[in-house]
């Protein structure tokens, strides 16, 4: 009987059924890591949304600073030596 099942047809019965198997494996595997997953409180979502938030703010206006005074360093630059 195994030597039957190794035919073509044998083969794709159990390549579909091999393959629902396994998404179905799969998928239950997936239900039970979310039911174990700690989910964070409103407030820790705030906090952390309003850290991001500041931190992107700062960084903006940082690196904002830095690019206006490297911009006016290479004008003056330029304009010295007669480049522009």
């Amino acid at each position: 009987m195994a030597e039957h099942d190794e035919s073509i047809g044998g083969r794709a019965r159990e390549s579909v059924t091999g393959w629902w198997g396994r998404s179905r494996r799969f998928l239950a595997e997936v239900r039970n890591e979310m039911a174990r997953v700690t989910w964070p409180s409103r407030k820790e979502v705030y906090a952390t949304t309003l850290v991001v938030i500041l931190t992107s703010l700062f960084f903006g206006v940082y690196l904002y600073g830095v690019d206006l005074v490297l911009s006016k360093m290479i004008g003056w630059i330029f304009q010295t030596f007669g480049a522009a």
